[in-house]
């Protein structure tokens, strides 16, 4: 006996990662750069729309068979949980002998990792709009920064990081409003730039 089965059709997800990265990028930031201070406040943003809401973004992703947006969103969503979970390491929270023991330098290694990642996807950016690719460079740079700030290369990297993050913000939320607009109106609203290479 055959059985209908009811496709279900989901709407994109890349506008809700994209707000995930933007927000978050923008509250780190400002206590990279000092406008704001310690990271209690940070916490919940980084967790649930950096972490959350990018892997809700990553599994939907996966359903619409894009292999960039599910890898990416999935990724920076688990990049962005391990952060919440090592700031509460280091504040004392999940007590004081994992505290002291924790080793910055650690960090370092996982944003290398994450460095090598974005260049892959800053590579495979190329065929996407020339805004996609700005913003995985400048994803790129605070990463590189992160990394030599870890290794203890000058607070001058930690600056370096919170620009490259607080424009890393104001980019997805230019992107993520050309995605919605664009595909709310049927039409090229907002404009993010043809690909390099086709």
């Amino acid at each position: 006996m055959e059985t209908n089965k009811v496709k279900i059709e989901v709407a994109d997800p890349t506008t809700l990662g994209l707000f995930g990265l933007a927000l978050v990028t923008l509250v780190a930031s400002s206590q990279k750069l000092g406008i704001t201070t310690e990271l209690g406040l940070v916490l919940p943003w980084a967790l649930f729309l950096g972490g959350f809401a990018q892997i809700i973004a990553s599994v939907f992703d996966f359903k619409h068979n894009n292999l960039f947006g599910s890898t990416a969103f999935g990724a920076y969503g688990l990049f962005w949980i391990g952060m919440g979970m090592s700031w509460l390491i280091r504040m004392g929270s999940l007590g004081e002998t994992l505290a002291a023991s924790a080793d910055v330098k650690q960090m370092g290694f996982v944003f290398i990792g994450y460095l090598i990642l974005t260049v892959i996807f800053t590579i495979s950016a190329i065929k996407m709009s020339k805004a996609m690719f700005f913003l995985l460079a400048l994803i790129v740079v605070l990463f590189f920064g992160l990394a030599l700030e870890s290794f203890g290369c000058g607070t001058l990297w930690k600056y370096v990081a919170g620009c490259a993050e607080l424009a890393i913000s104001l980019l997805t939320f230019y992107v993520l409003s050309a995605k919605y607009l664009n595909s709310f109106f049927g039409r090229e609203v907002l404009c993010t730039g043809k690909p390099f290479c086709s």
